[in-house]
């Protein structure tokens, strides 16, 4: 974009974040929400690229969120005890596509298991109220239950970490779906404390782990890109010709960079910069920590130009090869192969022949 096309729409972002930021009701914050897609999306069709689309969107997002939950607090008598209120998956990665559900969770300070238990029940009307109004703003909820009114997700700062040790001492095919989702933490508001405290005993956990990590790598590289070898893209017919982005796609990035991430203890949640901080390690080059980012970002780029172009919000991740014009049908097989060399950059580091 050249700055004359940044300029309004870094004018309406402000506004956007302004309007969020003074919203009296549910009503307004829903508008605001609405507001926030369509700025999505007319920078996805400016070509403002995937990280600055992904990025706006997620902080917008981040804002909804503290203002519902500010909103709340009004209307519930919560316990004088530090919480903090943890944004997972996507949202944890601040790579939120125009296609999102809620994934999120209620971290708070208790002294005890009773004291947890009690409080855990002055929390979850709050947390539940917060998903059903987050829902009425356009974020659905959670098919799987991932989100802070379950109260296997709403738990005290010892209880997520017993709950963080468990998964990495048996890391059980439910465990490591755990791990993948929850392990991408980040703090939305409330006492960001209690989230740095887990993040420093998550670290202490994972860093040096080759056996947890491992069995991590063995759960990404069951889904490949699909490549092939007599001709360039892999789709299934049930599919209707089609390739899922996400699953095949964008996952196989974020998997390996959260796996490198949580081997050497970086802190960083999203997946560009946790590439980033591999070049910095020594464990990437620059180039191909580079080259992996921009992939990541191409592929991240389809899928919100699918998902803008359908306008309602219902579209997914799949797109059919042979719709796309000839540059971006090579961008994205380009961008498949970096997976594919991610892939065996990791099958390499834990001595994998799978």
């Amino acid at each position: 974009m050249s700055m004359p096309e940044i300029l309004p729409q870094a004018t309406a972002i402000a506004g956007c974040a302004a309007r969020i930021a003074a919203a009296a009701d549910v009503v307004a914050l829903a508008a605001c929400a609405a507001d926030a897609r369509r700025l999505a999306v007319a920078l996805q069709r400016d070509q403002a690229g995937a990280a600055l689309v992904t990025g706006v969107f997620s902080r917008l997002n981040d804002a909804i969120v503290a203002r519902v939950l500010d909103l709340l607090q009004r209307r519930f008598r919560l316990p004088p005890a530090a919480w903090c209120w943890l944004g997972l998956g996507s949202e944890g990665r601040m790579e939120q596509t125009l296609a999102t559900d809620q994934d999120n969770g209620l971290v708070f300070s208790a002294s005890g298991d009773g004291e947890a238990q009690q409080l855990r029940e002055l929390f979850l009307p709050f947390a539940r109220a917060a998903n059903q109004v987050l829902a009425e703003c356009g974020f659905p909820l959670c098919d799987g239950e991932i989100m802070a009114g379950n109260p296997r997700w709403c738990l005290s700062q010892s209880e997520w970490l017993e709950s963080f040790s468990a998964w990495v001492r048996t890391p059980e095919p439910e465990a490591l779906l755990n791990a993948a989702i929850f392990f991408d933490f980040r703090p939305l508001a409330g006492a960001a404390g209690l989230a740095t405290g887990l993040r420093d005993s998550l670290s202490v956990l994972t860093r040096g782990n080759d056996i947890f990590l491992r069995m991590m790598t063995a759960n990404a590289l069951a889904a490949s890109p699909p490549l092939g070898r007599l001709r360039d893209f892999v789709t299934e017919e049930r599919s209707g010709g089609t390739i899922d982005l996400k699953k095949f796609g964008s996952r196989i990035f974020v998997d390996a960079a959260r796996i490198m991430a949580l081997g050497t203890g970086a802190d960083a949640t999203s997946t560009a910069a946790r590439l980033q901080w591999m070049a910095a390690d020594g464990i990437m080059t620059v180039a191909d920590a580079e080259a992996a980012v921009h992939a990541f970002q191409a592929l991240q780029g389809i899928r919100c130009a699918v998902q803008a172009a359908a306008g309602d919000g219902a579209a997914g991740n799949q797109v059919a090869p042979q719709d796309l014009n000839e540059f971006d049908r090579r961008v994205l097989l380009e961008a498949l192969r970096q997976a594919r060399s991610l892939q065996q950059r990791l099958k390499t580091r834990f001595h994998m022949d799978i």
